[in-house]
């Protein structure tokens, strides 16, 4: 099966984007879906999101996760991963049966809804127990299956303990690793596989791959608060013309 996106404006965009995706996921381990799936599911289908995004993501997981393992704190995050795969029906049940429209405005209000979080500081204060962790993990699993976008439930929980910086990126780039192949899985199960955004996705793995690399080396050399900053202004910018967008 030969595959060739159309070169246009929208192409082009999307290659960049990728890069920039790439950036921030090798720079902080999350980010790269928010800034994506807006524009994917405006412009071309939640579903397209799930895969383009699912394919880019178990691609760079092979340079991230290596490295990572080090830092992953198991006891943690075993219930998530479980809790997770078992909650991937439920979101590709949304997937199918919500208009697309709908889900599309869905994403970009949960992204604005993260970046005002983290933007003001705010942290989950509560105590961390496995029954709230299952639930975290479920809930988290669910909208990956279904948005793309299941970082920022879980994320908000993670940085409200004594975690570093570097053990809640070791945990997220884990986590995406082990779930976007189990979501692939599903939709492959359930007949939702479509191959020719699965290509698209490969097809854009090269920038991301390059993004994600540099952005391993910034983390190591770079100022987090202000890579931070320039990434919750951007990604704020994409949700809100998602938004708008999906409501045209």
């Amino acid at each position: 099966m030969e595959f060739m996106p159309e070169l246009d404006t929208l192409f082009w965009i999307m290659l960049a984007m990728s890069a920039g995706a790439g950036l921030m996921r090798g720079f902080a381990g999350f980010g790269s879906a928010m800034m994506l799936s807006p524009l994917l599911s405006l412009y071309y289908s939640p579903l397209a999101a799930v895969l383009i995004i699912g394919i880019m993501e178990i691609v760079v997981s092979i340079q991230l996760v290596p490295k990572a393992l080090k830092d992953v704190e198991w006891p943690f995050l075993r219930p998530v991963i479980i809790a997770a795969i078992l909650c991937i029906p439920l979101g590709i049940w949304a997937l199918s049966a919500i208009d697309g429209n709908i889900i599309s405005a869905f994403i970009s209000l949960m992204v604005l809804a993260f970046v005002i979080v983290l933007a003001t500081g705010w942290r989950y204060a509560g105590p961390k127990r496995l029954p709230i962790t299952i639930g975290i993990g479920g809930l988290s699993g669910a909208l990956i299956a279904s948005t793309s976008v299941g970082g920022p439930p879980l994320l908000i929980y993670m940085m409200a303990g004594s975690q570093t910086a570097r053990q809640v990126r070791a945990n997220i780039i884990v986590y995406f690793a082990v779930i976007e192949i189990a979501v692939l899985i599903a939709l492959w199960v359930r007949g939702l596989f479509d191959m020719e955004y699965f290509l698209m996705g490969a097809f854009f793995c090269p920038t991301y791959l390059a993004g994600a690399w540099l952005g391993s080396r910034l983390f190591r050399e770079s100022s987090e608060h202000l890579y931070r900053r320039i990434a919750l202004i951007l990604l704020a910018i994409i949700a809100v013309y998602g938004l708008a967008g999906s409501l045209r």
